[in-house]
């Protein structure tokens, strides 16, 4: 008669890291690899890609008119130096471990299989809500590009919300057509993005170029409003920092500058999307850093210039919430260049629709291969060489929820998500260093373990000033994630089946 292990052995199992030798392996199983084919240049738009979007086209005025006032510029800065310390963790561990999943390969390799596990979990609910959220958003857009035309949908099919239930058809088309550009392979998603990227940088760059002729100071001034307090909230929408500690976040002023960074901070989400490519990099020791650091410099110059153009254009009390940009031309009497606005934020947020549903089904993918997940989802389509069970089983997901569900409050879930999977990526580093101080490092992350210490401070910083209510949801996302874990995910492991060592997390195993 069998006996459970005792909980020492159980314990150590649970935070066996998984070789990095094993994972790199991985990579050429026959019927469970996938094909290189990005250079440096893919993966840097692929980061624009996914990074301008819902950010750079509304938060900008919303974090202006309710937050910072013209220093919002110094929110992106901020929220550009938190992803950047986070960044040069990544472009270790990508380069290190050039292995599809991002942080759940990352954290597998080093604090053991359950983090992974529970990192896996959480990248895949934060991935499908950004796509489901930011399909929405395009058809927003969308409709009201038809709307301009003289073009309207029938209620029951725009996703309004207004006079009862309506199904978001625009929506769930959009995840449906890319799903399908997604399965035809790596090089056709590229190609998409590449063009998308080029319509939405231009939009951008516009802005700012046409925006400086209408410049007023008057609108700079005060350039740092006096603060306020915030108002009240209470229950589940306190910002937890509030209910731990008693310390209130406040609107404008200097603090009001890092209240702010935690609402734009969204903006930034998706450069470590760029990751999760890593097994589709032809040489990703070297194209992975640049990939990484590359589209997050250029996304923060971006976003800086936008905020600083558009808080000069219109004074921030008077910013519109939902479309800034455009209203801000709108209010110059430039009708033409709002056009131009609208047809970039719809390219802008279809990239980042695209990318998203990408990386989650490679993260989704290589837990599959790794046996915590059924490994049918893990074989890969001969002729495109994509997952093709994960891609289309997740698109139908996302498509279904954009479709159906409103997910406005979900989507302060995606936020959480990010910054939980950068603290354990800063964590891994610090790990991998002192456990495998051997493996080749093409990119070395500076000042270790100073930086990530920092990388973790600032996360956990935003982490704070997330609502109450965010963390209780995440929680239970993750309690749920547990228990599928201990039903399938254990017995499952490949890594369980192989009969690898009790040895704890950061051995190589036998």
């Amino acid at each position: 008669m069998s006996t459970a292990p005792p909980p020492r052995s159980l314990l150590r199992e649970l935070v066996r890291a998984k070789p990095v030798e094993q994972s790199l392996a991985d990579t050429h199983e026959s019927g469970h690899a996938l094909r290189r084919t990005l250079s440096a240049l893919d993966l840097t738009v692929f980061g624009v890609g996914v990074i301008i979007g819902t950010g750079i086209f509304v938060l900008t005025g919303t974090a202006a008119k309710n937050t910072a006032g013209p220093a919002v510029a110094l929110s992106f800065a901020a929220s550009g130096v938190v992803c950047a310390l986070a960044a040069l963790c990544y472009a270790e561990f990508a380069s290190t471990v050039p292995v599809a999943g991002s942080a759940y390969t990352f954290a597998y390799s080093t604090i053991g299989e359950l983090p992974a596990w529970i990192i896996g979990w959480d990248l895949v609910l934060e991935l499908t809500l950004g796509a489901a959220v930011v399909s929405v958003g395009w058809s927003g857009y969308v409709q009201s590009l038809m709307e301009s035309a003289g073009w309207t949908l029938p209620y029951g099919i725009s996703g309004a919300d207004d006079h009862g239930w309506s199904f978001n058809l625009p929506a769930a088309l959009l995840v449906a057509v890319l799903t399908a550009i997604i399965l035809l392979g790596m090089h056709l998603s590229a190609e998409v993005t590449r063009v998308i990227v080029v319509i939405k940088v231009i939009s951008v760059l516009i802005v700012i170029v046409a925006g400086l002729f209408f410049i007023k100071a008057d609108n700079y001034d005060p350039f740092i409003p006096p603060a306020q307090a915030t108002a009240d909230k209470s229950g589940g929408e306190s910002p937890l920092i509030q209910v731990l500690f008693g310390y209130t976040p406040t609107d404008f002023g200097v603090m009001g500058i890092f209240t702010a960074a935690a609402v734009v901070f969204f903006a930034f989400i998706g450069f470590d999307i760029v990751a999760t490519t890593a097994e589709e990099t032809k040489n990703p020791q070297r194209d992975l850093p640049r990939g990484i650091l590359g589209s997050l410099l250029i996304c923060t110059v971006l976003y800086m210039a936008v905020s600083i153009v558009v808080t000069g254009m219109q004074k921030y009390t008077e910013l519109s919430s939902d479309a800034p940009l455009s209203d801000a031309f709108k209010a110059v009497d430039q009708e033409a260049f709002a056009d131009i606005i609208n047809v970039g934020a719809v390219a802008g947020l279809t990239s980042v629709t695209m990318i998203m549903l990408l990386g989650q089904s490679r993260v989704f993918f290589a837990m599959s291969r790794d046996g915590l997940l059924p490994r049918l989802f893990s074989a890969v389509h001969p002729r495109f060489g994509t997952p093709t069970r994960a891609v289309l089983l997740l698109g139908l997901v996302v498509a279904v929820l954009a479709g159906l569900i409103p997910l406005e409050e979900l989507s302060e879930l995606v936020n959480i998500g990010t910054l939980f999977a950068f603290i354990v990526v800063s964590i891994g580093v610090i790990v991998l260093r002192r456990t495998r101080p051997d493996l080749p490092r093409s990119f070395r992350c500076p000042w270790v373990p100073v930086l990530p210490i920092l990388s973790v401070a600032a996360c956990l910083w935003l982490m704070l000033n997330l609502p109450v209510q965010t963390w209780w949801r995440f929680l239970v996302w993750l309690a749920i994630g547990l228990v599928v874990y201990f039903i399938y995910g254990r017995s499952h492991s490949r890594l369980h089946l192989r009969g690898a060592s009790d040895a704890p997390a950061g051995t190589q195993g036998p």
